[in-house]
C-alpha cells in the first residue's frame, strides 16, 4: 500500500472514531499532497509524500517555537498535536550516531574539504536522510566536521 493511499484510509478511520482532531491533521496533509500534485501535474511518490510530510513537520516545530516565544500555550498544545499525527507517517528517525557515519560517509566520497564543500556533501545527504533526520541539525553536523578539516 502506497503511503498516500495509507493516509487516506487513516482518514477514513478518524472519520469513523469521530476523532476531530485526528481527522483535521490528516485532511491538511491530503490537501498539501493534492496541492503538491496539482502543481506539478503528476502522482507523487512515496518519497514525494515524505517530502510534503518533513516540511509540514518542520512548519509546526516552528509554528511551536514562536507560540512558546509568545506565551501561547494553548496553539502550542494544539501544534503538538498535529505534529504527533504528522510524525506517525514518517520513518524511524536516524540516531546521533547513525547521522554522523552518513556524514563521514558523505564527506569522504564527495571529497570535500572546508565550508565551500557543503552544498556537495547536503546534496549527498538528502535523498538518504529523507523524512529520517532533521536536515537542520545535520546542517549543523556538516558544517562543524568540515570546519574541523
Amino acid at each position: 500500500m502506497t503511503l498516500k493511499a495509507r493516509i487516506t484510509e487513516d482518514m477514513k478511520d478518524a472519520m469513523r472514531a469521530k476523532d476531530a482532531a485526528r481527522l483535521s491533521t490528516i485532511r491538511l496533509l491530503l490537501a498539501g499532497i493534492k496541492q503538491r500534485e496539482v502543481d506539478e501535474r503528476k502522482d507523487l511518490t512515496d518519497a514525494d509524500v515524505l517530502a510534503v510530510i518533513d516540511k509540514m513537520v518542520k512548519q509546526r516545530r516552528d509554528s511551536i517555537a514562536q507560540f512558546e516565544a509568545g506565551k501561547r500555550m494553548d496553539l502550542v498544545a494544539i501544534e503538538q498535536a498535529e505534529l504527533e499525527v504528522l510524525q506517525g507517517y514518517l520513518p524511524r528517525q536516524l540516531a546521533d550516531a547513525e547521522i554522523d557515519a552518513l556524514v563521514a560517509e558523505a564527506i569522504a566520497t564527495t571529497g570535500a574539504a572546508g565550508p565551500a564543500g557543503m552544498g556537495k556533501v547536503m546534496a549527498a545527504l538528502k535523498s538518504k536522510l529523507a523524512g529520517r533526520a532533521d536536515m537542520t541539525a545535520v546542517s549543523a553536523k556538516v558544517k562543524a566536521k568540515l570546519a574541523a578539516s
